[in-house]
């Protein structure tokens, strides 16, 4: 079955909505889908919820879609390096959910993964545990964190065969292999698309089964900070 689709466009057609959650990959800007992060922004689907580790920096990435008022709430671990979700947060225009990073891909690993919620110790006795279920098991308390299962998957990926086996690009895997299980349709942007059997079995980091639609295409690849230090005189 070729999962492949000409476009970002094309691949997302019949699949965004308003008020719809969405699972994103990246960490900071490595691993970002930026080309299906474009083409939401063109589609103006709006109210979105969207659950990513951050949300990029200003102008690109998930903040392009910060700057459209296309998000309504955002799940995050680190909101630093964007000067617009700070104002909007602040304003109260945009909610937020906080998750320690590890939380986070436990949580998107738990609702692909078919389970409705876990226990963990990370976050007791702080503004994450408020209103949580608390339980003690062997003399240590935890709380109840759910599952997050998400209407749609955009992630990044390195390569791809027809079939949607996928391979990242070191740190690059990041939060796209738990966010590209917990949505009912995955739809994967990659750099370059192989036939299929040239992908050795050993090297794929996410079988086909959990994707349904790939794309490729030109990535800009941006650097959050660049940090350089002044040429020494010769």
């Amino acid at each position: 079955m070729n999962k492949t689709y000409p476009s970002a466009a094309a691949a997302l057609d019949g699949l965004l909505h308003d008020g719809m959650l969405i699972a994103s990959g990246g960490f900071g800007l490595c691993g970002i889908p930026e080309l299906l992060i474009a083409a939401i922004r063109e589609a103006g689907t709006k109210a979105l919820t969207i659950a990513s580790n951050n949300a990029g920096v200003d102008g690109f990435g998930l903040g392009q879609l910060l700057e459209t008022r296309q998000v309504k709430k955002m799940i995050s671990s680190y909101v630093g390096e964007n000067a617009e979700f700070m104002r909007q947060y602040l304003s109260g225009e945009l909610e937020l959910e906080f998750n320690p990073q590890g939380t986070l891909a436990e949580r998107m690993r738990a609702g692909g993964a078919g389970i409705p919620g876990f226990y963990t110790a990370t976050g007791v006795g702080t503004v994450i545990a408020e209103g949580k279920e608390h339980h003690d098991f062997d003399g240590k308390t935890y709380i109840l964190e759910r599952g997050i299962v998400a209407d749609l998957s955009i992630v990044k990926a390195w390569k791809a065969d027809p079939s949607g086996n996928l391979v990242f690009r070191k740190t690059a895997r990041n939060f796209n292999v738990p966010a590209a299980t917990c949505g009912k349709t995955c739809v994967v942007e990659v750099e370059e698309i192989v036939p299929l059997g040239s992908l050795d079995p050993d090297t794929i980091h996410l079988p086909g089964i959990y994707v349904h639609r790939i794309v490729t295409g030109t990535h800009e690849k941006r650097i959050e900070n660049r940090t350089t230090r002044k040429r020494e005189n010769a």
